[in-house]
């Protein structure tokens, strides 16, 4: 996540800073800290406010993990005290608005330093030339650091999963555990009475939501960066305020409001779809806004100078200079949205059902090793969807 959110901003930020430091005799250590985090500062306070909150109303590892064994956090309580009965939305509504004032303030200093992006603008119509630096001896030490971090966190896990998946019941991996291997999982899978339906539920969310929430926060980003409109820090307030609310409580929220307000998209899928462009609109908000801090005004008036209008100016100038956070934004959304569980789970009804709701059951049914088989099926097409996406990138611009 932080290394999506951030590359944008590195992709953007014109190189000539850096080589000016380097020709002044810095080293790439003071390059780095002197010239290039400074100017990427609102793409770091932006990541860690996004981690902070991501990890703060975390709902599928605590519930699936800690309520087990009696380790609750804010957002295993707000569940639990949703299903208790009767269910206390009163104590899960309190738990929100203590979760809204602590990460509300994160939020405001965001758009404060938005609000200042002429500070931090590097891209302009003078030459730019995104280059990559040689880190030199440094490069041994920092490949050594991803190569544990992607044998640690992302090859073992896998492996274990796909162990899981060609067992006939959940076994610790061993020599004798190899004469129990079977496809029997990927069988019960494959003919899940819902599987189809789920998938195509769910890429039909993630691709719409990914594509409106990019466009529209585009828009929103050009008027609260670069435009002097008064109230426009409301329009980022807005726009970032779902930020704060757990996905349970957005989808309780979302829920109750569609059942007293009949407009006819509760028990359809068009709700999942509200609740996922609600939920992830501060995200698309957030790369678009470090991309956006990096363009010149002078680019904008260069272009007006020459007779393009307001139309013309954003679609042929700064949606080509903000691809890296478009793609970026859109890539991170669309797993976001195909992965979302904790809203889902209280809005969906039979027939619009989604991967994730699938796997939740499958977990409550103790069906864990075709639960295995699903998540390496799911993480594959995951993987596929992001080197497609990557693909398109680079086809259209966008250079690694």
């Amino acid at each position: 996540m932080a290394f999506l959110l951030m590359s944008a901003a590195f992709r953007a930020m014109d190189p000539a800073l850096e080589e000016s430091a380097m020709m002044s005799g810095a080293n790439v250590l003071q390059v780095a800290w002197r010239v290039t985090l400074k100017l990427t500062w609102p793409a770091i306070f932006a990541t860690i406010l996004i981690l902070f909150v991501r990890s703060i109303e975390s709902f599928e590892v605590p519930a699936l993990l800690g309520l087990p064994v009696g380790i609750e956090v804010f957002t295993s309580s707000i569940y639990e005290a949703v299903h208790r009965y009767p269910s206390q939305v009163g104590l899960a509504s309190a738990y929100a608005v203590t979760l809204l004032l602590i990460t509300s303030v994160g939020v405001y200093l965001q758009s404060r330093l938005s609000s200042r992006g002429s500070k931090y603008a590097t891209m302009t119509g003078k030459g730019f030339r995104p280059r990559q630096i040689d880190l030199g001896r440094w490069r041994y030490l920092t490949a050594g650091i991803f190569i544990t971090y992607f044998l640690l966190i992302v090859v073992l896990p896998f492996a274990v999963l796909v162990w899981s998946s060609f067992q006939k019941f959940y076994s610790v991996p061993s020599w004798k555990a190899l004469h129990n291997l079977t496809l029997d999982p990927y069988r019960f899978i494959l003919t899940y009475p819902s599987l189809l339906r789920s998938v195509w539920n769910s890429l039909l969310l993630a691709f719409g939501t990914a594509t409106i929430i990019m466009l529209v926060t585009s828009v929103i980003c050009w008027i609260v960066v670069k435009t002097k409109l008064p109230g426009r820090w409301l329009l980022d307030n807005v726009a970032s305020l779902p930020l704060v609310f757990p996905g349970l409580v957005l989808g309780l929220s979302i829920m109750i409001f569609y059942l007293n307000v009949d407009i006819g998209v509760y028990g359809t899928i068009w709700i999942l779809f509200i609740a996922y462009v609600t939920r992830f609109m501060p995200y698309g908000l957030r790369y678009n806004t470090t991309s956006m801090l990096q363009i010149h005004k002078e680019l904008e008036e260069s272009a007006a100078m020459s007779g393009a209008s307001w139309v013309t100016t954003f679609w042929r100038v700064i949606l080509p200079l903000l691809k890296p956070g478009l793609v970026a934004g859109w890539i991170y959304v669309m797993l976001l949205s195909i992965r979302e569980l904790s809203s889902s789970i209280l809005l969906y009804s039979p027939g619009t059902e989604v991967v994730s709701v699938v796997i939740w059951e499958l977990w409550e049914n103790g069906q864990y090793v075709e639960l295995s088989a699903l998540g390496v099926m799911f993480i594959l097409a995951l993987f596929f969807l992001v080197m497609v996406a990557q693909w398109l990138g680079r086809k259209f611009g966008i250079k690694e």
